[in-house]
């Protein structure tokens, strides 16, 4: 069931992108059509939807034991990365900052948020990893861009950074809430509050899928051969290395079965998280190293993902 779950799942995924591909294609929407369901996704409907999800979880749910296999199997790819490079790559610090963030960064939005909901059945599954990416990475890649690219810290910049993640403000929001109604002993949101917020979330999953999919159109991976061999890397990390951690610290260490360890082998293998890209933009450093780590390890993952549920199920 597993398996048939999972190719259920992408194929509805990947009609959703291929409209997205043949939309751009035919110039439907114009020039500006990603940009803006991109821009509408992130700053409304997302955050939407992971406030209208997360009030109504069981705050045992949101912070589940999971997140330390998360956290411990991103840490090693990063590290290994950065091991790499000292051995093979030689990239300079800038750089390889970047390739360690293009390791261990999970897409938990754009394609998070449609493998949860479509093939783990449950999108709340993201939003520790969210937490954690935006808490815990985010800040310290940025502290290290600041330093390698400007020769200085701005503590304003790096601490005011999750004021400028919609979808990290959505979900703490719904954290709040649910916390406030566990303790309250019922749901304190008006259902006529609540209604519009959970139709306006349910539009996120096919925004962000069709501009994706409009992503695609035109788009032509590792012209730049300078960062060829670590982008291979990279790939390897994110969607087979990555993986395997997770499922060894999941099963062994953890002692999860079943549901909870093929959510946590299936959300490690995501590609890598497009945030990255706008880090690398933000700096001027690595961008067509970030751009091909993001969409190689993005077209890789339903593979490895197949593969997963194959196995696990």
């Amino acid at each position: 069931m597993g398996l048939l779950s999972a190719m259920q799942g992408f194929c509805v995924i990947g009609i959703v992108i291929f409209v997205g591909y043949v939309a751009a294609r035919m110039q439907i929407g114009g020039p500006s059509a990603q940009m803006v369901l991109n821009r509408f996704s992130f700053f409304i409907s997302s955050p939407c939807l992971m406030f209208a999800i997360l009030s109504k979880e069981p705050l045992p749910e949101i912070f589940h034991p999971s997140i330390i296999v998360a956290f411990c199997s991103a840490m090693a790819v990063g590290v290994a990365f950065l091991v790499l490079n000292r051995i093979f790559f030689h990239l300079n610090a800038a750089e390889s900052t970047i390739g360690a963030l293009n390791s261990l960064y999970l897409n938990s939005n754009n394609i998070g948020l449609p493998i949860a909901t479509y093939i783990l059945g449950n999108p709340a599954l993201v939003a520790p990893i969210l937490v954690m990416q935006q808490a815990v990475f985010t800040p310290i890649g940025l502290t290290v861009l600041d330093v390698t690219t400007k020769g200085k810290v701005s503590a304003k910049e790096i601490a005011s950074q999750p004021l400028h993640q919609p979808l990290l403000l959505g979900s703490l929001g719904g954290i709040v809430v649910s916390a406030i109604s566990d303790r309250a002993g019922w749901f304190v949101i008006p259902k006529f509050l609540f209604d519009p917020i959970d139709m306006i979330g349910a539009s996120a999953v096919p925004m962000i899928l069709m501009a994706f999919g409009m992503s695609l159109y035109g788009s032509q991976p590792m012209q730049n051969k300078r960062n060829r061999d670590a982008t291979v890397a990279v790939v390897v990390l994110k969607n087979l290395v990555m993986p395997v951690v997770a499922f060894l610290l999941a099963y062994f260490v953890m002692g999860f079965r079943d549901a909870t360890l093929y959510a946590c082998v299936v959300l490690a293998a995501l590609p890598t998280g497009q945030n990255v890209y706008n880090y690398a933009a933000r700096y001027n450093v690595g961008l067509s190293f970030a751009r091909d780590g993001i969409l190689i390890s993005t077209l890789t993952s339903p593979v490895i993902i197949t593969v997963v549920a194959a196995i696990l199920s």
